[in-house]
Order: C-alpha cells, then sequence, then structure tokens
C-alpha cells in the first residue's frame, strides 16, 4: 500500500495514511519520518512522531492514540494532523 493524497474538496495536498491495526510498516514510518518538531524543524523526533500501535506523537504538544479508520497525515511543514473516522466522511476527501 502507499499513503494517499488526503484534504479538503478545495485542496487534497497532505499525505496521509487511514490507519488500522494491520497498517502496512513501511507506510507508517513514511508518515512517521515526515512529522517534524515545529520549534526546531531541522530536529528528527526520535524514535518518531507515529508508531505502527497507533501513537501519534504530537512535537511539543503530546500523544494522541488512533482508532481503527482514522486518518493521519502530514502536511508540507511536516506538522501532524488527525482526522477522526467519522468526520473524514463529511468533509475530508482522499485519493
Amino acid at each position: 500500500m502507499a499513503l494517499n493524497t488526503f484534504g479538503t474538496a478545495a485542496n487534497d495536498s497532505l499525505s496521509a495514511l487511514q490507519w488500522d491495526e494491520v497498517s502496512a510498516v513501511a507506510d507508517v514510518a513514511l508518515i512517521a519520518a515526515g512529522i517534524k518538531d515545529d520549534l526546531n524543524p531541522a530536529s528528527p523526533l526520535v524514535p518518531g512522531g507515529f508508531t505502527k500501535n497507533g501513537m501519534l506523537y504530537v512535537p511539543n504538544r503530546g500523544v494522541l492514540k488512533l482508532r481503527p479508520g482514522d486518518w493521519v497525515a502530514i502536511d508540507d511543514t511536516g506538522w501532524p494532523v488527525l482526522v477522526s473516522a467519522v468526520s473524514k466522511l463529511s468533509l475530508w476527501v482522499s485519493a
């Protein structure tokens, strides 16, 4: 599997993954590698901003636990975006 593009109907420029327990390790790693520290973008997050078990580490903010079907995306600056599977159905688009 590969990452999707994701966003609103007007702009779907985010790289994204619809997460569940069987998401490909390589896709999770791509999202994790893309997440940057907004206070120091040159500094990578260690061990990474996203894990196979659905833990999203939001730089300088805290940790969020994804539920199956949730979307995790990153913008071109490396900022993570979490969208509930329920919310995705009404507002967001993916390709």
